[in-house]
């Protein structure tokens, strides 16, 4: 990532090197001139270069006419509940999710409160490599207003989503790890209204994380030891901007962000019925729970807008993306660590077992990432090589190449923003994931 990474749905680099105060800008205007008419809501997570930033996008915004409503520091999800709430033209999300301090990015939301959908996101784009262009005369120029406490109507819409107080009579310790993000405030709202005994760490929302930012296992060492020493009955930790959970039981097990979606996608299905989305790189949990529940189960593209795309059009009850993402439409189109937070307990609340419990519940499998380095003109070979060694697979090129067994799958996919290929692995056991990536893996190099 040693460059300006630009995709359809926004931009991140290194603040200063490759994200610079005129791309901000440039982008930002190339978005005013293409939404509808309208307000745009801006809000940022919590690092430090996110003022310098909202700066550089309110002044273009302001410039080319644009009226705007400034959230601060917000979560993601909650940047989607705003736009709607203000029937605003979209948002402008600065944040870089779970890169590092020295990252940053913009984010785009569509007046319906999701992230923009392909095709917009890629006019966008061609205005912002066009520059610009002209700016409103000096009496057209755009004014901005502050959000009155732009968290709460986040909270209430998930609120309303949840047996608030079943929950509250559990009385629920919970340990929540917002590492210093834009999470911090919204996660402790959020549980203190659902009556939690809340252990707040890394509060401050000041973008100082105390470990690297992706929720993953390996990131989160310091936090299991934390958990079994606090004698909480759940841990949450949140990436930067919010829209990613993992969890940990009451003895400090990582449960992981695969777990998340498959955890709030059995307890919704319990009750309710209708079609899921996720994307080809989640845990094949969800497909068996979607399964077990007799219920239509989708996939589509990686990518958070490839998700939600699918979702409307089959009108899904529930999505979300493996990386801790759930997708709740009753809340908004957007991944959402508070709608996943605020499910989970609610699944505590209503069975009476604890985290772990549920998560014994769940199909059992063991998934596996890498990645192997990869010019893109030699991809549609290593994917035609691929689909010949696993011969015995259903071969499926919807985003990449993804082969499935009855008992293990594997998704090779070339990066939008490396020259590398992405492998993902999953099977009962995870010695067997292992060989099933390593098996790509050599495949692959083979052609350097």
């Amino acid at each position: 990532m040693a460059h300006l990474i630009i995709s359809v749905s926004g931009l991140r680099g290194i603040v200063g090197q490759h994200l610079t105060p005129e791309a901000a800008l440039r982008y930002a205007a190339a978005f005013a001139r293409l939404a509808p008419a309208g307000p745009i809501v801006v809000g940022r997570d919590s690092r430090p270069s996110g003022l310098m930033l909202q700066e550089a996008v309110l002044a273009a915004l302001h410039a080319a006419g644009r009226n705007t409503f400034q959230a601060g520091i917000v979560p993601t999800p909650t940047l989607g509940v705003l736009v709607r709430k203000h029937q605003a033209a979209g948002g402008v999300m600065i944040s870089a999710s779970h890169n590092p301090l020295e990252y940053n990015g913009l984010k785009l939301f569509a007046s319906e409160g999701r992230i923009v959908p392909n095709h917009f996101g890629q006019q966008v784009l061609e205005g912002y490599r066009r520059g610009p262009g002209e700016w409103v005369p000096w009496h057209r120029i755009g004014v901005g207003q502050p959000c009155p406490d732009p968290i709460a109507p986040h909270i209430e819409a998930v609120l309303a989503v949840v047996d608030a107080q079943q929950i509250r009579a559990r009385s629920f310790k919970v340990l929540l790890d917002a590492n210093h993000g834009a999470g911090a405030e919204a996660g402790r709202r959020l549980l203190d209204a659902l009556g939690c005994q809340v252990v707040l760490v890394g509060g401050q929302a000041d973008g100082q994380f105390e470990h690297p930012p992706e929720p993953t296992a390996e990131n989160l060492v310091s936090l299991s030891t934390l958990v079994r020493q606090s004698g909480v009955d759940i841990a949450f930790a949140q990436d930067p901007d919010a829209d990613r959970l993992a969890i940990l039981d009451a003895t400090g097990r990582y449960l992981g962000e695969e777990a998340t979606l498959a955890l709030c996608v059995d307890h919704v299905l319990k009750t309710r019925k209708g079609p899921i989305v996720t994307n080809c790189s989640t845990s094949r949990m969800i497909e068996d729970l979607a399964r077990k529940y007799d219920v239509p189960f989708f996939r589509s593209p990686v990518g958070e807008p490839h998700v939600v795309d699918l979702m409307l059009a089959k009108d899904a009850l529930f999505g979300g993306e493996g990386n801790g993402g759930p997708i709740d439409p009753r809340v908004g189109y957007v991944r959402d660590s508070l709608v996943g937070m605020a499910l989970v307990l609610e699944a505590m609340a209503q069975t009476g077992l604890s985290a772990a419990a549920l998560a014994e519940q769940l199909p059992r499998y063991e998934i596996i990432k890498t990645k192997v380095p990869l010019e893109p003109g030699k991809v549609r070979d290593a994917l035609d090589r691929l689909e010949r060694h696993f011969s015995d697979s259903r071969a499926d090129r919807l985003d990449g190449l993804r082969l499935d067994w009855p008992d293990r799958w594997l998704l090779v996919r070339p990066s939008n923003t490396e020259p590398i290929c992405r492998i993902v692995a999953e099977a009962r056991a995870e010695a067997d994931a292992q060989q099933l990536a390593h098996q790509a893996v050599q495949v692959l190099k083979s052609l350097n």
